[in-house]
């Protein structure tokens, strides 16, 4: 899947919004535009203490939940 530029901004402010709220959502986008965020770097930052099985865990738990909420959505239409 080849995504734009744009349509990934737009899937990415969609989310936020849905997420956070059209309000929070904007100060998210302002703090990172305004703190040089580094993503990369805070990613490192952030798991640099998880051991590789709790990682392995919380990727398993979120792909389980992700497909059971998909194949829910997909049931529906």
């Amino acid at each position: 899947m080849n995504t734009s530029t744009a349509e990934l901004m737009d899937r990415g402010m969609r989310y936020l919004v849905e997420k956070l709220g059209a309000v929070d959502a904007e100060h998210f986008i302002a703090a990172i535009l305004r703190e040089r965020f580094d993503y990369t770097q805070w990613q490192r930052a952030r798991f640099d203490d998880e051991d590789l099985e709790s990682l392995n865990a919380a990727a398993t738990a979120w792909a389980t939940e992700y497909e059971a909420n998909h194949d829910m959505k997909q049931s529906t239409t």
